[in-house]
C-alpha cells in the first residue's frame, strides 16, 4: 500500500468517526428518542409532552402517526401514572419509563376511544407513545433503555454522549 492510499484510509477512518460520534450526539437531541435492547437501536421523532394541557392532549383526535414518529410524555418527580385512549383515532403502544430510562412496562395497542384506565409500573419518568404495534415489530420489551437528553444524565442507564 502506497502512501497516499495510506493517507486516503487514514482519512476515511477519521472521517467515520467524526461521523459516528456526530450521530450519537444527535440521538440526544429534544426532539428525538433512541431506545436499545436486543433488538439493537431504534430511534424515533417525538412530540413532547411536557405542560398539563400537552399531557391532557396528548395524540387526541389525530388520524395518523408517522411509522418512525411519537409522542414522549415527562413527568418530574417520576409519579405513578394511569394513560386513556378518549378521543383517540388511532391504536397505540404505550411504553412506560423509568427515572434511569429503563422500560417498565410496554402496553400495546391500547384501543381507540377506550377509557380504561392503563396503568404504568412503579414511578414513571416517561411515556413513549408509538403507533399500535411498533413495539412488537421492532422487539420493544422491558429492560430496553432510552436515551434522551429529559433524563438526568449522571443517573441514566444510557446517558447522551458528552460533547
Amino acid at each position: 500500500m502506497g502512501t497516499r492510499d495510506k493517507i486516503h484510509l487514514m482519512c476515511a477512518a477519521a472521517f467515520a468517526a467524526v461521523l459516528t460520534a456526530s450521530q450519537a450526539i444527535a440521538a440526544c437531541v429534544d426532539t428525538e428518542v433512541t431506545l436499545r435492547g436486543p433488538f439493537g437501536a431504534k430511534t424515533f421523532a417525538v412530540e413532547l409532552a411536557l405542560t398539563p394541557a400537552e399531557k391532557n392532549r396528548g395524540l387526541m383526535f389525530r388520524r395518523e402517526l408517522g411509522t418512525d414518529s411519537g409522542m414522549l410524555f415527562f413527568f418530574d418527580p417520576p409519579r405513578r401514572v394511569s394513560f386513556w385512549m378518549r378521543n383517540t383515532l388511532i391504536p397505540l403502544d404505550m411504553i412506560f419509563i423509568d427515572a434511569r430510562g429503563v422500560v417498565r412496562k410496554v402496553h400495546a395497542n391500547a384501543v381507540p376511544g377506550d377509557e380504561t384506565g392503563i396503568p404504568g409500573a412503579g414511578p414513571t419518568r416517561a411515556v413513549l407513545e408509538l403507533n399500535g404495534g411498533r413495539a412488537a415489530e421492532i422487539g420493544i420489551t422491558e429492560g430496553a433503555l432510552v436515551q434522551h437528553a429529559m433524563f438526568d444524565q449522571t443517573r441514566a442507564a444510557l446517558p447522551c454522549p458528552m460533547e
